[in-house]
């Protein structure tokens, strides 16, 4: 099983390339991290945030690998614990298909991406930066990982 990482942005800072590197090394070889950038739509004077989020939703939509089991952070999605992301993880294992995180832009995601995914996942009820979204989706997933293979990196 891979897990792909879609996250629109291009050209993060330094902290963040090495913050989301950190964690996605630590993966195990069964379940690597990939992430792949998706260009993020120019913010230019005259275009709605809807606007914004329909031209990325097309390279989104078509950057998802072919029958991945796709899940997308969404501010109203559900916001497990990490006890239940782990299981939640372990299910996806078992299913043997690939995992698919899709991270959005400054204006979030376009209903088009969300009807495609079959959870929409919140990771707090703060407003969280989007390039720092992926580096705590990579911890989040790296720790639940640790639980599900009885490694001692979280701690109850």
């Amino acid at each position: 099983m891979k897990i792909h990482l879609l996250a629109v942005g291009q050209k993060m800072p330094d902290w963040v390339a090495h913050g989301y590197t950190e964690y996605s090394r630590r993966m195990p070889r069964e379940a690597p991290l990939l992430l792949t950038e998706i260009r993020a739509d120019k913010r230019v004077p005259g275009k709605t945030a809807q606007q914004f989020m329909a031209a990325e939703s097309e390279r989104i939509l078509s950057a998802i690998p072919p029958q991945s089991l796709v899940w997308a952070l969404d501010e109203h999605g559900t916001q497990p614990d990490t006890l239940q992301l782990a299981d939640w993880l372990r299910d996806a294992l078992q299913s043997g298909q690939d995992l698919c995180l899709i991270i959005g832009g400054p204006d979030g995601l376009d209903p088009a991406v969300k009807a495609h995914a079959k959870r929409l996942v919140g990771l707090s009820r703060m407003t969280l930066p989007h390039p720092l979204v992926r580096i705590v989706v990579a911890e989040q997933l790296y720790r639940a990982m640790s639980i599900i293979h009885h490694h001692p990196y979280h701690r109850e």
